[in-house]
């Protein structure tokens, strides 16, 4: 054998050197974790087209999908007064704000926006965040830690949004079980009514689609020296006559009757809450957060809360499209009206044909599978062999054994396209094996479905009632037929007053389109009271083109 060398025989004798983290075999381990126990995440590549909401296009952009899961509930991404302002906004102020709110990103569109979200919920003041996430991680982290001893009293199904903004503060965290007042009483009553309380919970949630009890919590709170924080981010646009939420649906006539008005109804459900948090991002088709509530709560976050502080602002054009949207809902209950409308046909198509919905009384609608892989495998098959895409819930959004699919209609939604994803999930649940409803009952339910025996008694009824649909006095909007030649409606009214609010900062929007051919190739051409200018693919209520 050969001798070793002088550089073999000092490595040799030289102590070895530990050996760092293995860190990119950590990564993969989590990763196979994930994968394991079928939580892994799937991003599809869905691309929504304006012109066609709700219809997307795949990574081919000849590959067309109906878009059945989406967030956009009201369709206002596409809306032509929310694209129109954005674009005389973006050609007016740029794309970027410049900085933070105190540092060259605090400007009159900002400023406009919370005037606007306050008067919405008939609050004193509001305050615009990058996403509805930040807001509520932020204030519920700056009040915890802020108040001396706060205890924060959290539902069981709370976002994580507010779970990690009650991990941040720092504060005690008690949870109740999910809308269940009795076990919130019995909690709270174990704290001296001077002890600050915070009862964070939601309107709508998103997941199930069941709807918080706001009224009987605010009533727990007063007894019990609590303030509320609700947060209405599935619910905004959606619910009450301007569209404020569930808080305001609850005195729908007494709000509807001075929705002129900015001064709370003295009583009401949305002046009893303490704080209302909403987004930009679903209903009204932008993208942002918010909350509401007193002049020196507002103030107290901006000053404090470093999710506000150290951010940039969001961009003009952004701010100035969300306004024009909260602005055209508040005039307009069509596209909300059509929504439930239409959310009551798919539950009811669904129902006849046994396939297993969560119940509740929202527009959300949550069809059970009870395993991940099939979810996972259901969702697959109705986008590669049925041109549907519906996004798979899993855990952790949801227990394990209650994985769904969970599907939203629009008003952009069809005769055609609903008969079209019954008729795909139908094949769906037959091809996997997927339970029906009939199978949970002999299971003793799942997630609410099959608890009770009879369908009837499992039905709740809808927070809108007939009346407020318009089914009662005919005018309630319809579904739109593609075979008919539908087209999605723009209120003229509504259009026009959301124009208005930027009178002074970007001017009269008055286009004549016959003349005028400056407006992006997104919008259309059609003249209507001398003001408005339409997206090709909307029509004119009958009862407005007649004063056109």
């Amino acid at each position: 054998a050969t001798e070793p060398t002088i550089v073999e025989t000092i490595k040799a004798e030289s102590p070895k050197r530990p050996t760092t983290f293995g860190y990119q075999k950590f990564y993969a381990a989590e990763l196979d974790k994930k994968h394991q126990d079928k939580s892994y995440r799937y991003f599809n590549n869905i691309n929504r087209i304006a012109p066609k909401f709700p219809v997307a296009h795949t990574a081919s952009h000849t590959e067309e999908v109906d878009v059945w899961c989406s967030n956009d509930y009201l369709g206002m991404s596409r809306n032509p007064v929310v694209l129109e302002t954005m674009h005389r906004t973006l050609n007016q102020y740029g794309a970027g704000a410049g900085g933070t709110r105190n540092i060259a990103g605090n400007g009159q569109m900002h400023l406009a926006l919370e005037e606007e979200l306050a008067t919405l919920h008939r609050k004193p003041a509001a305050l615009v965040f990058s996403s509805c996430y930040v807001a509520n991680d932020a204030t519920l982290a700056t009040l915890g830690a802020k108040l001396p001893g706060c205890v924060i009293f959290s539902d069981s199904m709370n976002h994580a949004s507010m779970i990690q903004g009650i991990r941040h503060s720092g504060a005690r965290k008690v949870i109740f079980k999910h809308n269940d007042t009795a076990d919130l009483e019995q909690k709270l009553a174990q704290f001296p009514k001077e002890t600050p309380k915070i009862i964070a919970f939601e309107s709508v949630y998103s997941m199930c689609g069941s709807v918080g009890p706001i009224e009987k919590i605010c009533d727990l709170a007063e007894e019990y020296g609590a303030i509320t924080f609700l947060d209405e981010v599935h619910a905004v646009g959606m619910y009450g006559p301007t569209g404020a939420g569930v808080a305001e649906h609850l005195d729908f006539e007494a709000q509807q009757a001075s929705a002129e008005s900015s001064t709370p109804v003295k009583g009401s459900a949305m002046d009893r809450i303490d704080i209302i948090t909403g987004t930009l991002g679903k209903a009204y088709g932008v993208v942002g957060g918010y909350i509401a509530g007193s002049t020196d709560l507002v103030d107290m976050i901006r000053s404090y809360a470093p999710g506000f502080i150290f951010t940039t602002s969001l961009p003009p054009a952004n701010v100035a499209g969300a306004q024009a949207s909260i602005a055209y809902q508040k005039t307009y209950m069509g596209d909300r009206r059509l929504q439930h409308i239409n959310t009551r046909a798919l539950k009811q198509k669904f129902d006849s044909l046994d396939i297993p919905v969560v119940p509740g009384p929202s527009h959300i609608v949550p069809v059970l599978v009870g395993d991940a892989g099939l979810a996972k495998a259901a969702s697959d098959m109705l986008l590669v062999d049925h041109g549907i895409y519906v996004q798979s819930i899993n855990y952790p959004t949801v227990a394990v054994g209650e994985e769904r699919l969970r599907i939203t209609p629009t008003p952009g939604h069809t005769m055609e396209q609903m008969d079209h994803i019954v008729g795909a999930i139908t094949e769906v649940f037959d091809t996997l094996g997927i339970k029906r409803r009939a199978d949970w009952v002999k299971e003793g339910g799942r997630a609410g479905v099959g608890a009770m025996a009879s369908k009837e008694a499992e039905r709740m009824a809808p927070v809108w009632t007939d009346k407020q649909l318009g089914l009662l006095d005919g005018t309630a909007p319809k579904t739109l037929c593609s075979t008919k030649g539908d087209r999605a409606i723009v209120d003229l009214k509504a259009l026009a007053e959301a124009q208005r609010r930027f009178d002074v900062t970007l001017g009269k929007a008055g286009f004549n389109p016959v003349k005028d051919t400056t407006i992006s190739p997104v919008m259309g051409h059609t003249l209507a009271h001398g003001v408005n200018v339409l997206h090709p693919d909307f029509q004119v209520p009958t009862y407005l083109a007649a004063q056109a």
